[in-house]
């Protein structure tokens, strides 16, 4: 019965591999072509490197997407390594789509400022209410940022990017351990099993990206109302269908294969997830078009270059006179100039690693704090102990000395009586 399920999946497998392997290359293609076109135009008019190496950083994933999709599909063989790669591509990719919402508002000095601002505000409006009046280190506490992020000023910004870096971090230390484990044959992709490492590491990296989710809406939440000329809704719903799409799906055909509603087989499983990969990314794609346009990027203010005047000639007409005028317009944008392509990757490439470096120092930074003073904290606690054992020994001494002294007093009185009574 066993055998006869097994050939009849591999059957299955067999008929679709070609028509779905010619499908998702077509969408593959698609989405590979719109997306390289959108990254050119960006790279083109370079006018805001602040936010344009955000948004090309953000735009690569879904060409990466589609090449790793086709060639794993195309070969079973490649789909772990494809898979690690994309994996350690779409944490980057979220921390990008972050420091470009950080770019959009100015810079992290800025955030930090209007952040602030926000938070004098809420207390403001919470003493006029005739709320208690509490330290600003009483609302700074971890509880108000689920409840009221708005009072937590510079340190949102703080937590937003520990989210975001410490799932970038996760992520890739996971994708590498996954390759450890398969090489010793005790990953068990798909297997929901307890003595396989997938479950495990799914269960971490779930959470680890819910973590970086929620605080990066929590910070969309704050500050939304400053993005607005950007329209960040579209922008965050576009990139958060990707992520989101690209690993509940994957979880989710491992465990309807896990309960045989679909081929129990490793290479239907990957084979399935690549194929839909490939279709979601063209869609994906197509939207990234209108929603991440490079067209912002190709007109300027006039301030950038210098004011631009134009003048037009009037005749105005006072009575039965006619008066010539000259009525000056100033424009209030001018068409960027075009830049070179090599120095936008340049820039990209040298200043966006050297902000990611960065931040990845700092976040381990930040992580390792609360272990060193918890290191610190068991330190002084043994050296207590070991001060407190050692005057204890001392004092014991101490007393130990004084009675036998005592004792020897005694002894002494006693033997004295004894001479004198015998003297008597």
């Amino acid at each position: 019965m066993e055998t006869t399920y097994i050939l009849a999946y591999g059957d299955t497998y067999r008929d679709l591999y070609r028509p779905a392997l010619i499908i998702a290359a077509c969408f593959a293609f698609t989405a590979s072509v719109f997306s390289i076109l959108l990254i050119f135009q960006h790279l083109r008019s370079y006018n805001n490197p602040a936010e344009q190496k955000w948004v090309v950083a953000v735009l690569l994933m879904v060409p990466i997407y589609a090449t790793e999709s086709i060639l794993a599909l195309w070969n079973p063989r490649l789909s772990m390594a494809c898979d690690i790669l994309r994996n350690c591509y779409e944490a980057f990719a979220l921390y990008s789509f972050g420091s470009y919402l950080i770019a959009c508002l100015g810079g992290e000095r800025r955030v930090i400022e209007l952040l602030e601002d926000e938070s004098e505000k809420l207390l403001s409006k919470s003493l006029l209410d005739g709320a208690e009046d509490k330290p600003k280190s009483e609302h700074r506490t971890l509880r108000n940022f689920f409840l009221q992020p708005c009072v937590l000023g510079k340190d949102l910004l703080t937590i937003e990017k520990f989210g975001l870096v410490q799932y970038m971090i996760l992520k890739t230390v996971c994708a590498f351990l996954v390759l450890i484990l398969e090489l010793f044959g005790v990953y068990g992709d798909g297997e929901f099993k307890w003595y396989y490492g997938y479950p495990y590491i799914a269960v971490v990296l779930n959470f680890s990206q819910m973590w970086a989710l929620y605080c990066l809406v929590q910070f969309y939440n704050v500050t939304h109302e400053r993005l607005k000329p950007i329209k960040p809704l579209a922008k965050f719903i576009s990139f958060k269908a990707i992520v989101f799409a690209t690993w509940w799906q994957g979880v989710g055909i491992a465990l309807l294969c896990s309960i045989e509603i679909l081929p129990k087989e490793e290479k239907f499983q990957t084979g399935l997830q690549d194929f839909l990969i490939s279709i979601e990314m063209a869609v994906a794609a197509v939207a990234h078009v209108f929603v991440f346009s490079a067209q912002p990027y190709q007109l300027l203010p006039v301030s950038e270059y210098g004011k631009v005047t134009t003048q037009e000639k009037l005749t105005l007409v006072e009575g039965n006179k006619e008066r010539p005028t000259i009525l000056e317009k100033t424009e209030t944008e001018i068409e960027a100039p075009g830049t070179s392509v090599k120095e936008s990757i340049q820039d990209i490439v040298v200043e966006g690693g050297q902000h990611v470096v960065k931040d990845v120092v700092l976040t381990i930074n930040q992580a390792m704090e609360p272990v060193e003073k918890g290191v610190t904290k068991i330190q002084e606690t043994f050296q207590h102990i070991s001060v407190s054992s050692e005057k204890e020994k001392e004092e014991l001494k101490v007393k130990v000395e004084e009675r036998d002294d005592e004792e020897e007093r005694e002894v002494k009185v006693e033997e004295h009586v004894e001479r004198t009574v015998i003297g008597g």
